[in-house]
């Protein structure tokens, strides 16, 4: 199948499903998407059980489609752009401390908590998963996708320093947690295969250094590229080079990121903060502006919808296995419970000198969703027993928090 046959499949399909769910389901469209992305998998596997080859069709065409690919190398860096467009810079300033540390500090005791308990967890079920992957697990189920719940924050009018912190925290941990996952990586490709905790080959240089390539590197090349972009942009007035323009940076933007080695994320995310606040306000006409937006904004629903459908769908690659079912289920409320203290603990301290929204800690934690990034991390684990059983995990724990927490969490923001 022809990468343009298998676009035109995702984007009819999303088409479709978007149709019923605008006439009919009325949720959030991405929560919709998933869900009837879901029904349909479960659907064309009730079929294959009756002889009829659907299942068979659908299996091929997402084993066409490298997950990890698609969304790390392809759409991720549209739809950080598309975010960080709209993060008001002055808002983000106001809230740094609390998004710093949450996307930093909150990342990393996360990734260790879920990593340690995880490993007993499954220990305790029978699935024998060296400590290294369990802490692998730990960092790409941290990080909280700011997709889903930034269009529910709009639609209930949460204040503008709640969607800032948890946009804020999502796009940026986003990045973080990518670098975590690459430290880990490393660890694992240098021996920590163990079930005992990962020790010598790389030592706290390497990690350090690693780190501040990854980190700060991304940060400053972010910088660099919107820079040069918003010089660009000041320099001629004609939206439709300008739109080319943002396009380009993103795309080049991100591969060039690659290339040299930082993180893209962290990049893309800077770089579309500098266009959508510095670029904005000096570099734009208000008719470049309006296109500028209404093309970013379509770009957004447009993978994003694509992003959801392909989830939903994923079920039907999936190797079942009732220990991993079991164990995804057990790590839910593990996970929000250690999203509770992660959150918790930095905010409660912060508290004692800046005030904050009502429910703060609560609307933290049943707002992280989780997402594409975690599936598609638990993609790049070497292929075997060990992915296979932490993607159905994985798998288990975004489809619940995207369904559940997702269509849940507004009503927890309006106190209805």
């Amino acid at each position: 199948m022809s990468i343009i046959d298998t676009i035109a499949i995702l984007i009819s399909l999303a088409a479709f499903f978007s149709y019923i769910n605008y006439r009919f389901l009325k949720i959030p469209n991405t929560i919709g998407l998933l869900a009837i992305a879901l029904l349909m998998s479960l659907f064309i596997v009730v079929l294959g059980k009756f002889g009829l080859p659907f299942d068979g069709i659908a299996k091929e065409l997402l084993n066409d489609i490298d997950f990890n690919e698609t969304l790390m190398q392809g759409m991720l860096s549209a739809l950080l752009f598309a975010g960080s467009l709209h993060v008001r810079l002055k808002e983000l300033i106001k809230q740094k401390w609390v998004v710093a540390v949450l996307a930093s500090a909150g990342v990393i005791v996360s990734t260790f908590m879920v990593g340690y308990s995880s490993y007993y967890i499954f220990e305790f079920l029978g699935l024998h998963i060296p400590l290294i992957y369990c802490l692998l697990f730990g960092s790409l189920i941290s990080p909280t996708d700011p997709i889903a719940v930034l269009g529910i924050l709009k639609t209930v009018g949460a204040p503008k320093s709640l969607e800032t912190k948890i946009a804020g925290e999502s796009l940026f941990n986003d990045g973080f947690a990518v670098v975590v996952f690459l430290v880990l990586l490393n660890f694992a490709g240098a021996g920590g295969h163990g079930g005992e905790a990962p020790t010598a080959t790389l030592d706290i240089l390497d990690i350090g250094k690693l780190f501040a390539q990854e980190a700060i590197g991304g940060a400053i090349f972010g910088w660099i590229i919107g820079y040069i972009t918003f010089r660009m942009l000041a320099s001629i007035d004609n939206y439709q080079v300008e739109v080319l323009i943002t396009l380009a940076l993103v795309l080049g933007g991100y591969a060039l990121a690659n290339e040299l080695h930082v993180s893209g994320p962290i990049a893309i995310v800077v770089a579309g903060l500098m266009i959508g606040n510095k670029g904005r306000k000096y570099a734009m006409s208000d008719k470049t502006r309006e296109h500028l937006d209404n093309f970013w904004e379509l770009i957004d629903e447009i993978l994003n919808a694509m992003l959801f459908v392909l989830i939903g769908l994923e079920v039907l690659v999936l190797s079942f296995n009732l220990q991993s079912l079991i164990a995804g289920l057990i790590m839910i409320p593990v996970v929000l419970l250690i999203r509770f203290i992660s959150v918790g603990i930095p905010v409660s301290l912060m508290k004692l000198r800046q005030s904050f929204t009502p429910k703060i800690i609560r609307i933290l934690t049943w707002g992280g969703l989780r997402g594409g990034i975690s599936i598609a991390l638990v993609l790049t684990l070497p292929a075997g027993e060990y992915r296979e059983m932490l993607l159905l995990i994985t798998y288990t724990i975004v489809v619940f928090s995207v369904l559940v927490q997702g269509l849940t969490v507004g009503k927890l923001i309006s106190g209805k």
